[in-house]
């Protein structure tokens, strides 16, 4: 096992060993034991009693982040000559349709989110080797495929994330930065933590969120306590 910097070993001792946080703890805890020299992320992994590899415990939702990311998130709007000029009022990075299927064929996704239209979806088709593995394809369910872009492209950069549980069950998202003041952080927590509730597939049994931990990109994580979150 790597032997721990001193650095590491002061944020971890700021941590109570077994001890669960509320949300509003943790996200002011989190920026005490964050000392990257960056402006990390903050993470949260929440662990569902789900069992991903059924359609009906399939946990898979949206939720817009009400201090929004802190990141810069790159919009790409694969649309129709007539839509062009909505989506880049509504602030998308790049507009287009054909010259941008022609560079993603050839390999090209430096973009965060795709957005497009109904009757674009297929010629995407046949691009999904390339977007699928890198999260990248469009989805009616996550409001990345309709007519209304420039509401798509306006939700998107105002800090709409997507998230989906894992084959292991978890649910990783980040929510906010570590420079985010700790009342923005456990706002954007509170958020997506309350919309996971709400999706609770009726198939599930039992106590639906197992766990909750809070992290930065290097720190230490800090578990919050589950049961605010585990009724319903």
């Amino acid at each position: 096992m790597a032997k721990l910097t001193k650095k590491q070993k002061e944020a971890q001792s700021k941590i109570e060993n077994g001890r669960t946080y509320t949300v509003a703890e943790a996200s002011a805890l989190i920026k005490e034991v964050s000392n990257e020299n960056f402006d990390a992320s903050v993470d949260l992994a929440v662990r569902l009693n789900v069992d991903p590899r059924k359609a009906n415990q399939m946990v898979r939702g949206v939720v817009t982040l009400p201090h929004g990311t802190g990141k810069d998130v790159k919009v790409l709007a694969l649309v129709t000559p007539d839509k062009e000029e909505e989506a880049k009022e509504a602030g998308a990075d790049y507009v287009g349709l054909d010259e941008y299927l022609e560079k993603i064929k050839g390999g090209w996704t430096d973009v965060d989110v795709i957005i497009t239209m109904p009757s674009v979806m297929g010629k995407l088709g046949p691009l999904g080797r390339v977007l699928g593995p890198r999260g990248l394809m469009p989805n009616p369910k996550t409001g990345t495929v309709t007519m209304d872009i420039a509401k798509a492209v306006s939700d998107v950069k105002a800090g709409k994330i997507d998230f989906k549980v894992d084959k292991t069950g978890i649910v990783h998202a980040a929510v906010g930065k570590a420079s985010f003041d700790a009342e923005k952080i456990a706002g954007n927590a509170k958020e997506l933590l309350t919309t996971l509730v709400k999706l609770k597939p009726q198939a599930a049994k039992g106590v639906y969120i197992k766990s909750i931990y809070m992290t930065t990109t290097m720190s230490p994580s800090v578990a919050i306590d589950t049961k605010r979150f585990t009724e319903q």
